[in-house]
């Protein structure tokens, strides 16, 4: 745990959340404590992974809390997460965690949950400062800095290209942070290597959706020299397309995440790189610092947690 807390950077500060009297009722409270865990699509194994290492934190620490984990169909399904939300809302839990499908379409019910005297604690994918301060909500973010992440991936495969070589981008799904810094980061790099990104559109985080669009883009573009991809769901996808082409090997792909199946395709040749964000750590951090609040300690203030380059020399 202590190599985790030396990267932990904080970043800002004075977030208070909750009041002195919601900190005497968690003391007040029998019995352990219940944390909501809210993730984004189970269908991701980046998601699983995130929910197998907040199973074994509660494990751990069994006396202290309870968890109730839920997620959603797909990345797309922001009214499902509105609605589990609104379900850990009806339930009483004491503490929510969220990674946010939306990072505006989410605020209003997080809005709720903290009316209803609920800790809230974002994770993941970042609320949207201007939808926060417009419903006066205060919630700290604890996850990973994307833009600098997708810019480690994004200098590693600059050093393989030129000036004036084409690249596109895979994005994420419109309106989430994490995308938007996903995308900014590999412009970054691009842009410090002179390398033109010829086009950028969505994948809405999805292997099929990546899979059309890159088949798309490399028609489009058949001078593409690689396709950067938010997350390796979509990285999946583009490899699939690019077999399909006949590009297989030829058009250099970057993911984001370090999911099992894109080490694969790394060890393979098929996948230049990766971001690793430690999926099962980021929501134990989001629960810890549930619990500070639930124990009576002022809210924490955002909680930036580590990003790694993943390569195939990394991986043996």
């Amino acid at each position: 745990m202590d190599r985790w807390i030396r990267h932990a950077v904080v970043v800002t500060a004075g977030l208070a959340l909750c009041n002195l009297g919601l900190a005497r009722a968690a003391e007040a409270r029998p019995g352990p404590a219940r944390v909501a865990l809210v993730m984004k699509s189970l269908a991701n194994d980046f998601f699983r992974t995130m929910e197998e290492g907040a199973r074994a934190h509660q494990k751990e620490h069994a006396a202290q809390y309870e968890l109730i984990a839920n997620g959603i169909k797909d990345e797309q399904d922001v009214a499902g997460q509105i609605a589990i939300v609104e379900q850990m809302i009806a339930r009483r839990v004491e503490a929510l965690v969220i990674a946010p499908a939306n990072s505006e379409a989410l605020v209003p019910v997080c809005k709720k949950a903290a009316d209803a005297g609920i800790v809230v604690v974002n994770i993941d994918n970042k609320l949207d400062d201007k939808a926060l301060a417009g419903k006066s909500l205060k919630v700290p973010f604890v996850g990973p800095n994307n833009r600098a992440g997708a810019k480690l991936a994004g200098d590693f495969l600059a050093a393989k290209l030129k000036g004036g070589d084409k690249v596109a981008i895979v994005e994420g799904v419109p309106g989430a942070f994490n995308g938007i810094q996903r995308k900014a980061g590999f412009e970054d790099a691009m842009k410090a290597a002179g390398v033109v990104v010829a086009s950028a559109q969505t994948g809405r985080w999805e292997s099929a959706p990546a899979q059309t669009v890159t088949a798309g883009m490399i028609t489009q573009f058949p001078d593409l020299k690689a396709v950067l991809c938010a997350n390796d769901n979509m990285a999946l996808g583009a490899v699939a397309a690019l077999r399909s082409a006949g590009k297989a090997g030829k058009v250099l792909v970057v993911g984001y995440d370090n999911i099992p199946a894109v080490q694969g395709l790394m060890r393979e040749g098929k996948v230049l790189c990766t971001v690793d964000q430690h999926a099962d750590r980021i929501a134990v951090f989001g629960i810890e610092a549930a619990l500070e609040i639930l124990g009576g300690k002022a809210a924490p203030a955002d909680r930036e947690t580590p990003v790694e380059l993943v390569t195939p020399e990394s991986l043996k």
